[in-house]
């Protein structure tokens, strides 16, 4: 009975690790992307228990043990460089670089209406630049109160769980919303004059993510982050792209945008920063994303409290330092990486005609 009740855990524990390596959009394959960590752990516990409760004496159970152990390093590979047991990706900012740029991030779920816990958390912390998603009139009312730390503001208030709002004390050139994909799917563009002068290019994203009560597939998604990628590749300014990607960092969608891009990952060899679900402490991962140019360096990174969402804020503070980063740091795209990413575009069915109020200011 324990042989059976075994290798049905463990059959079970194969099939969610094989699952993210089929190549497609569906939903219901992509979700396997998300819960690594847990099915690692699972894999940990399912051994435990079979080494304590079965003895280890025929080739079934050998085998058993030998499919459970490879489960769990195909998912302690994906997730090891967001231990501290990893090498950094992105160095410490040296204590005299200088301009620098802390950006608070937060999906402040649409239906929460616990505003002053954000309010709170910005006036706290002070950020350069604080980037809210999911956000419909009622919050942008909120946030506009913010206007005497951030008086640059760029306002796309939706009703659909899709609404982007930036603001900023720093000055603004070239503002735009785009609807690179989905016609209800902003996202923001924008470069920022920094103290001194410096220009840095930023991108806010929100694109939709894959799931029974979103989209049936990933197509769309995975299509916006090629895009971005692409564009950021082909940049002259510093660049920073940042949001809720609703992907993890280890997916292989948000590998290949950072192999097209060439950006950094400041969590490798530092941790996850899991922001999603706040309210369901088992099961979280890294949603909300911080991603830059080599021009950068780090001074500090944080997952803020509760402020009533489903996602945690996520609070960065980036140096502008060129030269301070390993020159091999970094993710590079192959032949069939850029294959990939066509076949994503591709895939992806476009809309042209945006619906959504613009007001930057």
């Amino acid at each position: 009975m324990l042989t059976l009740v075994f290798s049905a855990a463990t059959a079970l524990l194969a099939v969610a690790t094989l699952m993210p390596t089929i190549r497609s959009g569906a939903w219901w394959i992509r979700c396997f992307d998300f819960p690594r960590l847990q099915l690692l752990l699972l894999s940990v516990l399912v051994l435990v228990l079979q080494l304590a409760l079965r003895p280890v004496e025929d080739a079934w159970t050998v085998g058993i043990i030998v499919v459970n152990v490879a489960c769990m390093l195909w998912q302690a590979w994906w997730i090891f460089p967001y231990t501290r047991l990893a090498r950094v990706e992105v160095e410490d900012a040296p204590d005299s670089a200088q301009p620098r740029l802390r950006l608070l991030a937060s999906n402040v779920l649409t239906t929460n209406r616990n505003a002053e816990l954000l309010l709170a958390q910005v006036r706290k912390h002070r950020p350069d630049v604080l980037i809210a998603v999911e956000t419909d009139s009622w919050w942008e009312e909120r946030l506009d109160t913010l206007r005497d730390l951030l008086p640059h503001a760029m306002r796309c208030p939706l009703d659909n769980l899709y609404g982007m709002h930036l603001y900023t004390r720093l000055p603004m050139h070239d503002a735009e919303i785009r609807y690179l994909v989905e016609d209800d799917i902003p996202s923001i563009h924008v470069t920022l004059e920094l103290d001194g002068g410096r220009r840095v290019a930023l991108h806010a994203l929100h694109p939709r993510p894959p799931s029974p009560t979103e989209s049936d597939g990933s197509q769309e998604r995975d299509a916006e982050l090629v895009i971005v990628g692409r564009a950021v590749k082909e940049s002259t300014l510093p660049v920073i792209v940042a949001g809720d990607l609703n992907d993890v960092a280890w997916s292989r969608t948000t590998r290949l945008f950072r192999k097209l891009s060439g950006l950094l990952d400041p969590r490798i060899g530092r941790g996850m920063y899991n922001t999603f679900h706040a309210r369901l402490p088992g099961l979280r991962w890294p949603l909300d994303h911080l991603f830059h140019s080599t021009h950068f360096t780090l001074v500090g990174m944080q997952r803020l409290p509760d402020v009533g969402s489903d996602h945690f804020p996520i609070l960065v503070e980036l140096a502008l330092s060129p030269g301070e980063n390993d020159a091999d740091a970094g993710l590079d795209a192959d032949a069939d990486d850029q294959a990939q990413a066509q076949a994503a575009v591709e895939d992806a069915t476009f809309s042209t005609s945006g619906s959504a109020t613009l007001r930057a200011d």
